[in-house]
């Protein structure tokens, strides 16, 4: 049903997007251009929405923002809301598939607005910071020292995770859902609470390996 939106859509990123994504250039590229989210560890991701909201935003081809509901917002509009997600692959480690994504009532509510809500995915692999922490500490540097975040947990002396610095696209992985599929997806975080003992709100889980009720179109970069 999505098809020829799906192509329109991977052709601007195809076109728009870098073919290696270094780490400091693209933290760098989001501090300049004024995305309020490129302090963030997990930059890929980030990174990803940002492009989005530029790419296909441009020339009024995507409403950006989506439609809200509650606290979750799409993050574009186009005959269907649509979210954009990064799944970095650990090219040493098992990829089991699954890509927590927005809130399970959230969609619900915009699946019966609107009859379907769609994710675009990009998959690709990284490469990881040195033993010194090089890339770590550059980072903490730009944002003008160790976060309170980063406080927090030396003090807990909790492991520091090794950040991940560069993704190579692979793919564009659009997964759609429906009142028919959308009972098949797991949920996130459903047992989960707040630090103020409330409950977590769960998120729709999806799992690009096993369920076989998704339908799931795949795009490969060249």
């Amino acid at each position: 049903m999505y098809e020829r939106l799906m192509d329109d859509i991977f052709k601007k990123l195809a076109n728009g997007l870098p073919e290696l994504w270094d780490g400091k250039e693209c933290i760098l590229y989001m501090k300049d251009n004024d995305s309020n989210q490129w302090r963030q560890m997990e930059w890929i991701g980030f990174y990803f929405q940002f492009m989005c909201e530029r790419i296909l935003g441009r020339d009024d081809f995507m409403d950006i923002p989506g439609p809200k509901y509650g606290n979750v917002e799409f993050d574009g509009f186009k005959t269907i809301p649509w979210d954009f997600k990064a799944h970095s692959i650990d090219k040493n480690k098992f990829d089991n598939g699954k890509i927590p994504t927005n809130g399970y009532s959230e969609t619900s509510l915009a699946i019966n607005e609107f009859g379907s809500v769609g994710f675009i995915i990009i998959n690709g692999y990284s490469d990881y910071d040195d033993e010194y922490a090089s890339f770590k500490h550059w980072h903490d540097e730009l944002k003008g020292g160790t976060s309170d975040y980063e406080k927090e947990r030396i003090k807990r002396k909790a492991p520091s995770r090794r950040r991940k610095i560069n993704f190579k696209p692979s793919e564009l992985v659009f997964v759609i859902l429906d009142k028919d599929n959308l009972d098949s997806c797991g949920k996130f975080q459903s047992n989960f609470r707040n630090s103020d003992g409330s409950p977590r709100n769960a998120k729709v889980m999806l799992d690009l390996k096993k369920n076989n009720e998704l339908n799931i179109y795949k795009y490969e970069f060249s």
